[in-house]
C-alpha cells in the first residue's frame, strides 16, 4: 500500500476510533468533562485522579492523535508548549543543540531566553544547510522542514541518519505539512512536535500543540514535564481539537489542491517578483515532493515589490484574513517582516483555505491589480 493508502485508513480510523469502546447507549462524540478532582475511595486509584495528570476528554484527544503518527502522543494547550516539552526533555546543562536560523522564531527566543542561561549551548543553522552540516557533539538537532515562513526543507532521513551517528537526538517540527502530508518519525525522529492549532484544529478557536514518539521512556519523559509544569490543555480545547481532527484529511485535500493552483497562477502573475512553493518544479523545495512529502503543502510564499504594495494587497483582497496563524478553513495572509523574519519587507506567507478556488482566486488576482 502506498503513502495515500496508509492515510485513507487513518482518516477512516480517526473517525471511528470511539466506537470498540462503547456500550450501549454511549455517546458517538465524546463528552466534555471539565472535573477537576475524580473519585478515590479509601486508597484505591482509579483512572483518572487529578486534572493536572490526566482528563478523560484528553484521553480521548490522546487516542485520536495516536492513531494519525502511529506512536504515543502527549497533547499540550499551545504548540510552544509542546516545543517547550520536548527540549526540556532531551536537554540538560552542558548540552549543545542545534535549531533552524529560518524556522519559527519563538522556539529559537525560548532558547536562547531560557536554555542558555541554563547551561545549554545553543546554535544556529539555515534549514537547508541541515543536510550538510558537521553535527558531531551535538546532543539534540531540532528540524522544521518546510520552514515557516521561507518554506525551505531539509532532508528528515538524511539528517536523522547523522545525527543518530553523532550520538544526537533528533525533534522535527512538523505544523507545516501535519502527519498526513509528512511522518517524521517513520524517517527516522524521536520525536515529533505541532502546533494543532493550526490546520488540525482549523477553524482558528483554538490553542493546542502534541509531541509523539515511540520511544516509551522520552514520551514518559514529556509527560513528567507536562504533569509537573502544569502545561495542561482544556477540556473543551481538547474536545475542540478532536471534532477538528475528523475533517483534518478532507480539509487537507482542497487546500493542497487550491494552492498548487494558485501558487502556479501567481508565478505567471507580473505583480509577483518571487513565489516559494514546494508544489512548483522550479522551487528549490520540490526535491522533497514524492518521498518524504506527500504535495506541496497549503502555504505558498509570495513577494511583492515593496511593504506598501504588500499591504495595499492585503487590504484590498476580500477573502484573505489578515491574521498570523495559518491552517483554518479561511485563508489568510500576512507581511512577514514586521515580526522580524529574515525575508523581504514585501514578502507574504499566504496560507490558503477552503473556498471554493475560483473564488478566491479572482478576489487575489483584483487585489494584486489595485
Amino acid at each position: 500500500m502506498g503513502q495515500n493508502d496508509d492515510n485513507a485508513i487513518r482518516a477512516a480510523r480517526l473517525l471511528h476510533h470511539r466506537k470498540a469502546g462503547l456500550a450501549p447507549g454511549d455517546p458517538v462524540a465524546p463528552p466534555i468533562i471539565p472535573a477537576t478532582s475524580f473519585h478515590l475511595p479509601s486508597n484505591g486509584t482509579g483512572a483518572f485522579s487529578y486534572a493536572r495528570a490526566g482528563n478523560p476528554t484528553w484521553t480521548e484527544l490522546e487516542a485520536q492523535l495516536s492513531l494519525l503518527e502511529d506512536a504515543e502522543t502527549v497533547a499540550f494547550p499551545s504548540g510552544m508548549a509542546a516545543i517547550s516539552a520536548a527540549l526540556f526533555a532531551c536537554l540538560k546543562a552542558g548540552d549543545r543543540v542545534i535549531l533552524p536560523a529560518d524556522g519559527y522564531y519563538v522556539t529559537r527566543a525560548l532558547a536562547e531566553s531560557f536554555l542558555q542561561p541554563l547551561g545549554v549551548k545553543v546554535e544556529t543553522l539555515s534549514t537547508a544547510a541541515f543536510d550538510t552540516a558537521d553535527l558531531s557533539g551535538a546532543a539534540l538537532v531540532y528540524i522544521e522542514t518546510p520552514s515557516n515562513p521561507g518554506l525551505d526543507v531539509c532532508d528528515i532521513r538524511s539528517v536523522a541518519a547523522r545525527a543518530k551517528a553523532a550520538g544526537a537526538r533528533v525533534v522535527v517540527d512538523n505544523t507545516t505539512m501535519t502527519p498526513f502530508l509528512q511522518r517524521p518519525l517513520d524517517l527516522g525522529a524521536d520525536l515529533v512536535v505541532a502546533a494543532d492549532t493550526k490546520a488540525p484544529g482549523g477553524h482558528s478557536d483554538l490553542l493546542a500543540g502534541h509531541v509523539a514518539g515511540r520511544d516509551a521512556d522520552l514520551v514518559a519523559r514529556v509527560r513528567d514535564w507536562r504533569r509537573l509544569s502544569g502545561a495542561v490543555l482544556g477540556p473543551f480545547e481538547a474536545w475542540l481539537l478532536h471534532r477538528g481532527l475528523e475533517t483534518l484529511e478532507l480539509r487537507l485535500s482542497r487546500m493542497c489542491d487550491s494552492a498548487q493552483r494558485i501558487a502556479e497562477r501567481l508565478q505567471a502573475h507580473p505583480r509577483v517578483q518571487k513565489v516559494r512553493y514546494p508544489g512548483l518544479a522550479g522551487d528549490p523545495s520540490h526535491r522533497a515532493l514524492g518521498g518524504q512529502m506527500a504535495n506541496g503543502g497549503f502555504l505558498i510564499g509570495l513577494t511583492l515589490a515593496d511593504a506598501g504594495v504588500a499591504e495595499r494587497f492585503l487590504s484590498a483582497c476580500p477573502y484573505l484574513a489578515q491574521s498570523t496563524s495559518f491552517g483554518a478553513t479561511h485563508s489568510s495572509a500576512e507581511r512577514r517582516a514586521r515580526w522580524g523574519d529574515a525575508v523581504p519587507e514585501g514578502f507574504i506567507r499566504l496560507s490558503v483555505g477552503i473556498e471554493p478556488v475560483e473564488v478566491l482566486w479572482t478576489a487575489i488576482d483584483a487585489a494584486l491589480a489595485g
